[in-house]
């Protein structure tokens, strides 16, 4: 047997057990060669494919947090301007509160004056005055709320007593009205106090 044929039977056995063949020729090891490196080059593909979609998948996920981080700002800007809308609006809440009774006062004062049983008048200067302080209260938002005659409203009015309705209509509606309520730019800032029919 020569040695070529002793090589060639060599080369079949080691196919057969699975071993790396044995490489006799320049062309069977540049063949070898070209296979190991389509191998390494075809990982790599499989590497650069496995980096890019996972650098896409990253962008996704940043570009879905910045949205969500956009929204939230933009809610935010709107909560604080309504916020700093109705701030405004109110501001004067308090000190209008405040001088409530004094136009409650200035009420009754009017309404005895205008009484014709009523002894003491009501000049022209106080009301003048009162006119004033009525304006400069109006321009503000301040707003007096009408009840005597109207339907019964919880959200508007505190009932303090009930009595018997002079008529069939007036059962459920306002009798009278002891105390008035107020509206600050579209806002109660105090129920008024009424009499209601039954």
């Amino acid at each position: 047997m020569s040695f070529w044929k002793m090589s060639k039977k060599s080369k079949k056995e080691n196919k057969s057990k699975g071993e790396a063949p044995q490489v006799d020729s320049v062309e069977e090891q540049a063949d070898v060669a070209e296979n190991t490196e389509n191998q390494e080059v075809t990982a790599e593909e499989t590497v650069e494919i496995d980096e890019v979609s996972q650098l896409k998948a990253d962008v996704e996920e940043q570009k879905d947090k910045y949205l969500r981080i956009y929204a939230e700002f933009e809610n935010f800007k709107k909560r604080s301007r309504r916020e700093k809308l109705d701030l405004l609006s109110t501001a004067a809440r308090d000190t209008l509160s405040a001088m409530l009774p004094v136009m409650d006062d200035f009420d009754r004062a009017k309404n005895a004056a205008e009484n014709s049983e009523s002894s003491e008048g009501f000049s022209e200067g106080v009301q003048l005055v009162y006119n004033k302080f009525v304006g400069a209260l109006a321009a503000k938002g301040l707003k007096a709320m009408e009840s005597t005659g109207e339907t019964f409203d919880p959200e508007l009015h505190e009932a303090i007593a009930e009595i018997p309705a002079p008529s069939e209509e007036m059962k459920g509606k306002i009798i009278d009205t002891t105390e008035k309520g107020y509206f600050l730019n579209e806002k109660i800032i105090r129920h008024a106090k009424v009499v209601v029919g039954k």
